[in-house]
């Protein structure tokens, strides 16, 4: 069984600590993964979550893809909803030519937020996402055809074309087209209630290769807590949990201490949610986080997966990628 690995960085903010201070760590994970041999690291978009500071993924794709030599660097994804095409045209031209061969493009079609956030990006529904997408291409480099207005509307620099494209999906509902236009496909497992596999399949069914994507590339997005043992993996996972807690009754804070998760007074009702949302995370000692990977790509014959791990403490978040890295190599050797 051979697997990629890959990281999905959502910048986390904690108590104790500031956004700008998350933002700067973020060179930290991401030198860390080069060196463990990460085929790629992309950052999320979301917007309005104190938890969250990956509001401006290409500003980040530049700032890492500077300070690393070899990792792919990407988004994961631009929510195209909230933006003009022309400009994620133009971004990810601008990035291709400083980083050439670096950068990957994932595209999803959620806005990222709460409603009024949304309404404050002035994003299209979703319902608009194929226009978006037609729009995106064209500009990336198909063009216009003479008389459109847009013909002669030029995305620079024009020596370069598009990253590779990614299409994000949580549901499935896209998988069919990512596979059909020839793009990359990443489901999001880390937050999803549906099942990956079906979604798979449906993209390596209607795959048509491209010069991107002479094959089908399917990544499975992951939530990972490891640490040395299962019981402190436990323990680093209740700050997320109790931010899950919070962020289903619309409280937007940074992830809490494990202090204030041990001080939270739990009802049993909070225990239940916590319980159906932690089903979604692996939590575990390295040979309990290996399985369950393992598991996963049996089940849904992913190529890569994509690990995303907000620990409050960021030597413990430095360490679980460590200590997943070093299970999975044993295996290998094995």
């Amino acid at each position: 069984m051979t697997f990629a690995l890959s990281v999905l960085d959502l910048v986390p903010v904690c108590t104790g600590s500031t956004p700008a201070e998350a933002l700067r760590r973020s060179v930290d994970l991401a030198r860390l993964a080069e060196r463990l041999g990460y085929t790629r690291y992309w950052f999320a978009e979301h917007h309005a979550l104190a938890s969250v500071a990956s509001s401006a993924p290409e500003i980040l794709i530049g700032h890492i893809a500077s300070a690393t030599k070899s990792i792919r660097v990407g988004s994961g994804g631009v929510m195209l909803p909230n933006h003009v095409p022309l400009r994620v045209a133009e971004n990810f031209r601008t990035l291709e030519a400083l980083h050439p061969g670096r950068i990957d493009l994932g595209i999803g079609r959620a806005p990222g937020t709460n409603g009024n956030a949304t309404r404050a990006l002035r994003a299209a529904g979703g319902e608009h996402f194929s226009e978006l997408m037609n729009e995106l291409l064209r500009f990336g480099g198909g063009g216009y055809g003479p008389g459109h207005p847009y013909a002669k509307v030029t995305a620079m620099p024009t020596e370069v074309t598009l990253p590779p494209i990614w299409i994000l999906g949580s549901s499935g509902a896209s998988a069919s087209s990512a596979g059909a236009a020839g793009f990359g496909y990443s489901f999001a497992s880390h937050f999803s209630q549906e099942p990956a596999a079906p979604a798979f399949e449906a993209y390596r069914a209607a795959f048509k290769p491209s010069d991107a994507f002479p094959q089908p590339h399917a990544i499975l997005g992951v939530s990972v807590v490891c640490a040395e043992t299962d019981a402190r993996a436990d323990e680093l996972a209740q700050s997320m949990d109790l931010t899950w807690l919070r962020i289903g009754r619309n409280q937007y804070l940074p992830i809490p201490s494990l202090a204030e998760a041990a001080a939270y007074e739990w009802s049993e009702f909070d225990r239940l949610e916590v319980r159906q949302q932690r089903a979604l995370s692996i939590v575990g000692s390295p040979g309990t986080v290996r399985a369950r990977i393992e598991a996963m790509v049996q089940d849904t014959g992913a190529d890569e997966v994509m690990i995303v791990s907000n620990i409050h403490n960021h030597a413990d978040r430095l360490r679980s990628y460590e200590l997943l890295t070093a299970a999975l190599a044993q295996r290998e050797a094995a």
